[in-house]
């Protein structure tokens, strides 16, 4: 840890945020909406974003509050007319709170910048094209991810912004990618955004397997009862058809049994033939 400043700090409850990745957020809490207007009046309008450890937590003590999050720079800030506010933030470096202020109108702490090791050495750069390489693999299955997120990843340069831009994208529970951001290594990251990867993608696959198995399963049944409705109608018809034959031999009895003049018998047999 090095440089240390005293910033407001915005709790976020359900999302992680990293270095080099733009976010915005919708902040309704009073707390929170105060701590983003003091971050408006600094020089670099800088804030403190720290995911807190229960979503549903109203009004999280400072302990609730996980204690390495990421300074990141108000871009745009709207307020809206219901008293939210609309909010575009950037995470610049991570940092870790080193003791919360007195302040009572909103959360501040002074917070350590983090400093990241192992982004020079050649097991990084090589990670950096795996995880790459792997990240594919992630996009074609995972269709939450937009296609200019992978477009991107070949200009980056820097191993370590490589991870955080990945990391952003996976779709793994709040305390994985706490776990993410609190991974100082380069190397070590790279290594665990890999891992979580490959796990996704094997449960990707295995999900991809049950639809296609699913929808065969489905696709059966319906061809079934399309025939099963088919035969029902073909019985019916054939029944109805049955039906209206033995009530012309049945006529038929009955005429030859009565008593009729020869032009009624001519008039009746006529009938019957129709």
């Amino acid at each position: 840890m090095s440089e240390i400043k005293t910033l407001p700090i915005l709790p976020l409850r359900d999302i992680v945020v990293f270095p080099h990745q733009p976010v915005p957020l919708f902040v309704g809490r009073e707390k929170s909406v105060r701590a983003l207007e003091e971050a408006m009046k600094a020089p670099g309008k800088q804030i403190l974003l720290a995911t807190q450890k229960d979503k549903d937590d109203d009004d999280p003590s400072p302990e609730a509050i996980y204690d390495v999050g990421v300074v990141a720079s108000v871009l745009q800030l709207l307020k809206l007319p219901d008293g939210t506010v609309k909010v575009l933030v950037e995470g610049k470096a991570r940092a870790g709170i080193s003791k919360f202020t007195d302040q009572a109108e909103f959360y501040e702490a002074e917070v350590a910048f983090i400093s990241e090791d192992g982004a020079a050495s050649t097991e990084a750069e090589a990670l950096s094209r795996a995880v790459v390489e792997q990240f594919e693999n992630y996009v074609k299955l995972n269709k939450k991810v937009p296609p200019e997120a992978l477009a991107s990843m070949p200009q980056v340069d820097s191993p370590g912004e490589l991870a955080d831009r990945i990391a952003s994208h996976l779709s793994v529970k709040i305390s994985e990618k706490q776990n993410l951001l609190e991974i100082f290594n380069v190397v070590k990251r790279l290594e665990k955004v890999y891992a979580l990867m490959e796990g996704e993608i094997s449960v990707m696959q295995t999900e991809k397997k049950i639809r296609n198995r699913v929808k065969r399963q489905m696709e059966k049944t319906q061809r079934e009862y399309y025939l099963n409705e088919q035969m029902k109608a073909i019985q019916r018809e054939l029944g109805e058809q049955d039906d209206s034959r033995d009530e012309l031999i049945e006529l038929e009895k009955r005429i030859k049994k009565t008593k009729l003049s020869k032009e009624a018998r001519t008039k009746a047999d006529a009938e019957l033939k129709k």
